[in-house]
Parts: C-alpha cells; sequence; structure tokens
C-alpha cells in the first residue's frame, strides 16, 4: 500500500527522495515524512496529508548537507492517518528512523513486551514495533545487521522497510518479505524503492529483492544478505527500458485520461513479436502442458479481465474454466485436479492475496501461469511460467490500460491454446489475427470521439446518485468494471448486473432518476439485451447504450461505437465506460488519479 525510498549518494538526498515519493504517491497520499542524517543526529519531519503539506514544511530548511535518507508516503493500516502515525518512526533514543509497508501481525504482543521493557510509544501504528524491536536488538548485538536478523526473527507478517542509523551515516539497510521492494543502481549513488518510477530520472539498472533478503547500501556499494543467515547472495542487475517520459502525464489533465489514450500503442506492444505468419507466438507458454481446467484467481479490476477471458476460453478453446476473487479463494478448502493449471493476473504483480493463492497451488502441486505488467515482481518470480502484459508503468490509481493489456494477452492465449488444440484452421486462425491487429488503428481514431461523447453525457447524468451497468456474455465483465470505475473515481453508486438478472429483484429500484448503463453492442445476444431495456424504458428509466449504428435499439441517449469483427468489440466499449467514469469525476471535481480511500497496490490483506 505505502511507498518507501531511500537514497545514499552525492547530491542533496531530500529533493530526490521528495521527488522519488511523488511518483510513488499513487501507493498511498494519507501522510508523508523524510528522515535524514542533520549533524550528529537524524532528523525526522513528517506532515498529514498529501505531499504538498510536507513539501511546504521542507521547504526553506537547510538541507542540501544531508546526502544520505528515507522517505515515505503512507496509506493507513494501523492508526488513523494524522501526523502523529505518518513515517518514518524512530526508537525511544532516536538512534534508528524506520519506513515500512505492510503489516506486522504480531505487533501488539511485540508491543507488550517492548514496553514490558521501558519503551514508550508515540504513535498507534505497527511499524513503529519494528523499529524499536531493531533497536532492542542492537543493543545485544552491537551491529546493525545482526539486529536486523534478530528483529525479524520475532516478527510476523509482511514488510518492506528502509533503515537509517544515527551511529552509521551513509548507510541504509532494507529488507522485504511479501511487499515490493528493489534497488537502483547508480553512478556514485544508490537507491531503495517500492517501484521503478521512484528513481527513473537517475538509473534504470535495478536488482529485484526477494523475500526474507536484506539490503546494505551506501554511495558506492551494495551487498545482498539471506535474512535467515547472513550469508551474502549475488543477485543480477536488471536494465529497464522504461523512460522517465513513461511515467508522466505528456501534457493530459491526469494520467488516467491520458494511460486510457495509451491503449491502442498498450495493444500493439502486446501484440509485438507475438504474431508471426498468421500464427500466435507465445514461448512463455510453450512448456506448459495443455489444461484440462484452468482456475484464474486475481482481485478487482484483473478479476473482471479474467472472468472476460472464461467466455473466450471456453467458447474457442473448449476448456474449462472457473474464476476466483482471491481475498475468496485463499479461504476455500478448494479442491484441485489432475491436469489443473492456475492462472494469476495482477498488474502490480504484489497483489497480497493473489500472492497467498499462488502459494495455496504451489503447495497443491498445481501449475502456476502468472500474468503481470511489473518485470521482476513477486508474481512473476513466485510463477512457474509468467506472461508480461507490456503496458508501461501505469501510475493512476483507478487501473485503464493494464486491463486492456491484460484482455490482449489473454485472447492471445486463448489463440494459442486454439492452435494447440487444432480448434481453428489456419485461414479461421489468421482471419481472427488479422481482425485483431486492426484494433489499435481503429480505437486510435475512435478516442477523442469517445470522450467528446463521454463529456457531452455527463451533463445529462451528474445528477444521478445510482447507476446499474448491464451486460450480457462477454459484456457483462465489462459491465461489471463500469460500474467499479464509477464508483472509484466519481464515489457515484453503482452496481454492475447481468442483464437478465434485473428481473429478478434489482429492477425494484428502477426509475427516472435511477439510470442504466447498458452495453449493447450488436452481437448474437443483443435481441435479450433489447428486452431487459424495454422492461427498464417500460418503468422510466433513463438509458445510456453503447450500441453499434448497426443495433436496433430506441433509447434516451444512444453512444455509437465503431464495429469491429466480434469478440473484439470489448477493446471499444472498455474505454468507453472508462471514460465515461473519467469525465463524471472531472465534472464533479474530484481527484481522479488519487481517489480517497484507495491505493494502486494492494499489497496487505
Amino acid at each position: 500500500m505505502c511507498g518507501i525510498i531511500g537514497y545514499s549518494g552525492h547530491r542533496p538526498a531530500i529533493p530526490a527522495i521528495v521527488e522519488g515519493l511523488h511518483r510513488l504517491e499513487y501507493r498511498g497520499y494519507d501522510s508523508a515524512g523524510v528522515a535524514f542524517q542533520y549533524g550528529d543526529a537524524l532528523r525526522v519531519i513528517r506532515a498529514e496529508g498529501k505531499l504538498g503539506a510536507l513539501d511546504q514544511k521542507i521547504a526553506g530548511l537547510d538541507i542540501a548537507s544531508s546526502v544520505c535518507g528515507i522517505g515515505h508516503t503512507r496509506w493507513a493500516t494501523h492508526g488513523l492517518p494524522v501526523e502523529r502515525n505518518a513515517h518514518p518512526h524512530m526508537d525511544p533514543g532516536n538512534g534508528f528512523a524506520l519506513v515500512h509497508n505492510g503489516i506486522i501481525e504480531n505487533y501488539a504482543e511485540l508491543k507488550a513486551d517492548l514496553v514490558a521493557h521501558g519503551h514508550s510509544f508515540r504513535s498507534e501504528t505497527d511499524t513503529e514495533v519494528l523499529v524499536h524491536l531493531i533497536a532492542q536488538g542492537a543493543e545485544q548485538t552491537d551491529n546493525v545487521l545482526q539486529a536486523i536478523h534478530w528483529a525479524l526473527q520475532r516478527v510476523e507478517g509482511t514488510y518492506a522497510f528502509a533503515l537509517i542509523s544515527r551511529e552509521h551515516p551513509g548507510k541504509i539497510w532494507a529488507s522485504r518479505k511479501a511487499s515490493p521492494l528493489l534497488l537502483g543502481l547508480g553512478l556514485g549513488e544508490h537507491f531503495i524503492a517500492s517501484d521503478i518510477p521512484a528513481f527513473l530520472p537517475y538509473t534504470r539498472d535495478v536488482v529485484f529483492l526477494d523475500n526474507d533478503e536484506i539490503v546494505e547500501i551506501d554511495a558506492h556499494s551494495w551487498q545482498v544478505f539471506d535474512a535467515a543467515t547472513l550469508e551474502p547472495k549475488s543477485k543480477e542487475v536488471r536494465h529497464i527500458s522504461w523512460d522517465v517520459q513513461a511515467a508522466q502525464k505528456d501534457g493530459y489533465k491526469h494520467f488516467m485520461l491520458k494511460e486510457i489514450f495509451e491503449q491502442p500503442k498498450v495493444i500493439r506492444d502486446c501484440l509485438a513479436g507475438r504474431i508471426r505468419e498468421g500464427q500466435v507466438s507465445l514461448p512463455e507458454a510453450e512448456n506448459l502442458d495443455m489444461p484440462q481446467r484452468l482456475t484464474i484467481v486475481a482481485c478487482g479490476t484483473s478479476f473482471h479481465a479474467g472472468l472476460w477471458a472464461k467466455y473466450l476460453l471456453e467458447s474457442w478453446a473448449r476448456i474449462p474454466v472457473q474464476v476466483e476473487i482471491a481475498s475468496e479463494f485463499r479461504y476455500r478448502d478448494t479442491v484441485f485436479l489432475p491436469g489443473d493449471l492456475v492462472l494469476t493476473i495482477s498488474q502490480s504483480g504484489e497483489t497480497a492475496d493473489t500472492l497467498a493463492a499462488i502459494r495455496i497451488a504451489r503447495d497443491a502441486g498445481v501449475p502456476i501461469l502468472g500474468l503481470c505488467n511489473v518485470v521482476g515482481s513477486s508474481i512473476a518470480r513466485e510463477s512457474d511460467h509468467v506472461i508480461y502484459t507490456q503496458a508501461g508503468p501505469e501510475i493512476s490509481v483507478a487501473s485503464t490500460k493494464a486491463m486492456c493489456s491484460q484482455m490482449i494477452v489473454l485472447v492471445l492465449l486463448t489463440l494459442y491454446w486454439c492452435q494447440r488444440k487444432n480448434m481453428l484452421t489456419r485461414d479461421e486462425l489468421a482471419a481472427r489475427l488479422d481482425q485483431l491487429t486492426s484494433v489499435p488503428s481503429i480505437l486510435e481514431s475512435a478516442l477523442p470521439a469517445l470522450r467528446d461523447q463521454a463529456q457531452n453525457l455527463c451533463l445529462d447524468y451528474a445528477d444521478a446518485r445510482s447507476f446499474f451497468f448491464l451486460g450480457r456474455g462477454l459484456y457483462f465483465p465489462l459491465a461489471l468494471e463500469g460500474a467499479l470505475k464509477l464508483k472509484e473515481i466519481s464515489y457515484i453508486h453503482a452496481e454492475g448486473y447481468a442483464a437478465g438478472e434485473m428481473k429478478h429483484g434489482p429492477i425494484a429500484l428502477v426509475d427516472a432518476h435511477f439510470p442504466t448503463f447498458a452495453l449493447a453492442v450488436h452481437d448474437e445476444l443483443l435481441p435479450k439485451v433489447a428486452s431487459n431495456l424495454q422492461e427498464v424504458q417500460a418503468r422510466g428509466g433513463r438509458i445510456i447504450a453503447l450500441m453499434n449504428a448497426s443495433a436496433p435499439l430506441t433509447v434516451t441517449s444512444p453512444w455509437i461505437l465503431p464495429d469491429v469483427w466480434g469478440a473484439f468489440k470489448s477493446f471499444m466499449v472498455l474505454p468507453a465506460v472508462q471514460l465515461f467514469a473519467y469525465e463524471m469525476a472531472v465534472y464533479l471535481g474530484k481527484d481522479v488519479d488519487q481517489p480517497r480511500n484507495l491505493a494502486k497496490s494492494v499489497t496487505v490483506e
């Protein structure tokens, strides 16, 4: 949830850290803070609210001499989002300062023991317990690395943390378990961060830390240790191709809008190198046995992408599919069968519940295919096979282009399995791939008009306090996603429904003030959707209908989409519902990129 960054180098640390925090603010924005060496002492500056409040506190301070420090932007899990609970936290003797992402599950019993040993606490957070525990370990071992090792043996839960010590200027220690953390390697400077964009202006050479590893850095050296044994470990340095511009707005008002408009490029990037001579090339899946049954596990928007893919996988590839919400899957007594494959989907590759599902499948001996966007993420490392969606960094909390990339890769995976099972003739496969490769240019041409229509519709529907999103077949998952987006960023209550279920109770809510957003593209299920919409109209309900010009529908607000082949109409529907939510949020004056109570990556349960 939270974002952390540490810097040791040759430049003033605090400007570099705060710049990194602004790039990490999507991970949390309840409060923020920095800690750094100031003379012979550690100094901590914290502020409640968004990073602007911290910027104001830092402005004008004499901080240029400090070349090492840590910073944090918070999404609250323990304790109110107020300044006393903001990170960094310090031990009673002010010898250590620590920033943390995760949850220390046994913090209450650890805190009680520390209090019994004379420790007093300044916050209600679990994080403060961790820095107190490390300080206690340092008293016993007189060695910071040994102190961290000692403390982590007593901690239960998840963490990624960075620590500085008053007695060791220029050094930073960090460790992770089930929360993201990586190392950026520069010239005469090194970084620790939750995500790559935090240090992209300075380096693109990265070391991905694994669970139960500790890293020690200063300006000129770095070393990774096994947290259990403190034995040094060798690590691979990876070069990231993203540039700083990819993590900036490019003149768009919001990251969300930029990322919606990036979807044509995302589709092209996802397809690049994966279609050759009229066939699908997915070397990542070549060594996978053909699944007899597929279980897709994901959360939120990724769950909707998986649910959408179920229709294609069963219809085209004839593979039985069940789609599971990860937070439910992990607490069920799941029955696995021979020939099962678990497919996990996550933009960040760090979603806690999805990672837990991977571990359940692994313990059961079931092979795991991971689908994620972030190279070197936990899901990528813990899966047996991984396919990257190649969407590039997604900054807005509300996911848009990531879902598009997931859907494209899921189409390719479906067609790849069709290819292996000879479900399509070579000509049929080539024709579908030709249709797929035409989607980016059609979408690119359509996006400006889609945005204009979304803006116009907001004028008529901004007074609504509730919405139904209706769809059938492939468009039911997209109705769920449309409702989710509207809830996430405009705070308008919305429910996604299978259109045929309306008459089983929810239709009682329909009136002139409770509009319906219908996904009514021209396919074989359109007559059924049209019948459902007549039921809505008969009760005075207003209807926005995403439809093709050929569809025989008469509704309050028709929204005409470009007509593309079959299932690929989904790639016109998806940005339309995203733009509707976006423009509604803008019209209502909401904080689009950082909606209240949400964080980009849910790395705690």
